[in-house]
């Protein structure tokens, strides 16, 4: 079997932590390895955003490639003006395949972009089309601040890829459930399938190890937030939260530091985003510059040591379709607290793994991190169950999952590349 991995708008190998890199990246990443690992030969085409990059890397091993396709400028693109070069990467994946004499089987497209050069290649190859969307356009508009709405551009690009989609891949049941409310399509040909997490990368280190590895030796309480800087994360809140920690006496019986990893911080005031400076505003308002630390990116390569060495990993966002971060960070070992959105609300075992907070809710939050930090057994109880609660959604059994949807699609037994 060989299927052809559509990441249209963003490169499944790149850095995380910049505007357009998260849990999607990974994703792809890990789920083209991981179909290697059992014999399915896997190409990845994005978009490249780099003409230094070579067009063709075999990093992802066995075998399998991504492919960075010259579709417009070679240089990264705000979303709205991305759509304008699909015929283009359509264009060449189809002259890449003729030239090279591949045939693939399936395709397998990723967010709303992928799924409109997927229909394409569909209709071109005569090939069966898997979809996972990632994040919802009127989910996101649901709770979108002024200024941060999508555009009808992209509802109509996700109505036209459920169309023409043989099967989607939801991540949780509230996904399943945005698509028949918000959508009101059929979803008969809609699969949960969670994503997963490497366990043989991501496992817990032990504390004095991890913070002597990112050189945090001398903080006695790590929080940790892990995500893009966009409104959309809810950084925000917990920055309120730490102020109102500080107001309510915590930071006088022990020392707490919050780390922030995401976004650029080597950039001047002037060449901040909106929201960094927004960000750093909020903290600075509240005399916090000695607690909160804003880390940048960091490769998924350090991130074990980065989620080991934290207390607690908070995760405020408005909006997440599933919360990558969160399994990454109980597969450390370490809990989670999050608020009671999208996946969110299902991934995390409220008290037994970690804890759901209300959205935007600074007091609520801030009340369930020091009980945390300053309840030694119970921190104990909920890293042991997190680590224990994440071997379930190991990648060799996601991978499996949808090695299943593959097969039944293409009604033939499993084979190999």
């Amino acid at each position: 079997m060989r299927v052809a991995i559509i990441s249209y708008h963003t490169c499944p190998l790149a850095t995380l932590g910049g505007k357009d890199t998260g849990g999607m990246n990974v994703y792809v990443r890990e789920l083209a390895k991981q179909l290697g690992r059992i014999g399915i030969g896997v190409d990845v085409f994005t978009r490249s955003q780099d003409e230094h990059v070579p067009h063709v890397v075999h990093d992802l091993g066995y075998g399998n490639r991504v492919i960075h396709v010259p579709a417009g400028p070679e240089k990264p693109l705000p979303k709205m003006e991305l759509s304008a070069f699909i015929p283009e990467f359509v264009q060449y994946v189809l002259e890449f395949a003729e030239q090279k004499n591949v045939h693939y089987d399936l395709l397998h497209t990723h967010y709303w972009m992928s799924g409109i050069a997927g229909r394409d290649l569909k209709s071109a190859w005569g090939i069966p089309m898997v979809h996972m969307f990632h994040t919802l356009g009127l989910m996101k508009n649901r709770i979108a601040r002024q200024g941060e709405f999508e555009g009808d551009y992209r509802i109509k690009g996700e109505r036209e890829v459920l169309r023409h989609a043989d099967k989607i891949i939801a991540a949780t049941q509230a996904e399943l459930a945005q698509l028949q409310w918000l959508y009101e399509v059929r979803t008969d040909n809609v699969v949960i399938i969670p994503p997963g997490v490497d366990v043989n990368h991501f496992y817990p280190i032990a504390k004095e190890d991890a913070r002597e590895y990112i050189g945090a030796v001398d903080k006695p309480k790590i929080l940790l937030f892990v995500g893009r800087i966009e409104p959309l994360k809810g950084v925000d809140t917990l920055i309120r939260g730490m102020a109102l920690m500080k107001q309510s006496g915590v930071f006088d019986r022990q020392q707490v530091c919050l780390a922030i990893i995401g976004g650029d911080a080597s950039v001047s005031e002037e060449n901040m985003s909106h929201e960094m400076a927004r960000l750093h505003e909020i903290r600075d308002q509240y005399h916090l510059e000695q607690m909160v630390t804003f880390l940048g990116k960091r490769s998924q390569d350090t991130l074990p040591y980065y989620y080991s060495a934290a207390d607690v990993v908070v995760m405020p966002s408005h909006y997440e379709s599933f919360g990558m971060v969160a399994l990454e960070a109980m597969a450390c070992g370490t809990p989670v607290v999050a608020s009671q959105v999208g996946g969110l609300a299902y991934l995390i075992q409220d008290g037994v793994t970690g804890f759901h907070v209300r959205d935007q809710e600074p007091e609520e939050l801030s009340r369930r991190l020091t009980e945390i930090l300053e309840n030694d057994s119970l921190h104990a109880s909920l890293s042991q169950n997190a680590a224990e609660y994440a071997k379930g959604y190991s990648w060799q059994v996601i991978t499996d999952r949808i090695r299943g949807v593959y097969d039944d699609l293409l009604e033939k037994e499993p084979v190999g590349k």
